[in-house]
């Protein structure tokens, strides 16, 4: 589904001015942020293919990655350290469906693949979002947070503490889960920042502005444009 931009006409025209602009540096954004998860999925995945034809899959694979993240640091620059690495990995793991391939249309001694998202969401969550819901080994709570982060629009900052204060388990024991609920997005709200997904330094590192650390918000529209 392509992009919308949401187009209002009230008596303020400078309301109307700014939603038009903040609503389209959003969309921008966000279309990046997509990208940026499918080629971390991406990688997590050709280094899962390469770690399988190892006998000794656990050493081998650490040899790949070890080996890939001085490749593509000298290449590309910071970014793809070995913990990087591993995140992608465990992303590709914990969400194996999370991209399907399209080959039909290619010719079958092609090495390339199409690919496309096919998450169930409403919207993929962030790369941020992902790299803490891997943190989290029990599958069914892992998936709840997931599905309530893209239901409720939780921030980085709302997921990471909920995950913290065991929010999922206590919402199972609980018997008012009303008051849980309530609780949590009055002690979440401070977290709530429009503009977080700007501030994503994962977003600024994927456009390539590792290296310039005083960067602004002109500097990171030009890099997308």
């Amino acid at each position: 589904m392509a992009d919308t931009i949401l187009y209002a006409h009230t008596d303020n025209i400078f309301s109307d001015a700014e939603k038009i602009i903040e609503v389209s540096q959003k969309t921008a954004f966000h279309s990046v942020d997509r990208i940026l998860v499918l080629r971390n999925w991406l990688l997590g995945k050709r280094i899962f293919e390469e770690e399988l034809q190892g006998e000794d899959r656990a050493t081998y694979g650490a040899e790949v990655v070890a080996k890939l993240a001085k490749h593509l640091n000298a290449k590309y620059g910071r970014g793809f350290s070995k913990r990087n690495l591993w995140e992608d990995l465990r992303f590709y793991k914990a969400y194996p469906q999370i991209v399907q391939t399209a080959c039909a249309e290619l010719d079958s001694t092609d090495e390339n693949e199409i690919v496309r998202s096919s998450c169930a969401q409403s919207r993929m969550l962030s790369w941020s979002h992902y790299r803490i819901l891997i943190q989290v080994l029990d599958k069914p709570a892992r998936d709840w947070y997931e599905q309530e982060a893209a239901r409720e629009n939780w921030s980085v900052r709302t997921l990471q503490r909920n995950i913290s204060t065991q929010y999922y388990y206590r919402i199972l024991k609980s018997s008012d889960k009303e008051s849980v609920q309530q609780e949590m997005k009055q002690l979440t709200s401070p977290y709530e920042d429009r503009l977080e997904f700007i501030k994503s330094p994962y977003i600024a590192e994927f456009l390539g502005m590792q290296e310039n650390r005083s960067y602004q918000e002109s500097d990171l529209e030009h890099r997308i444009l």
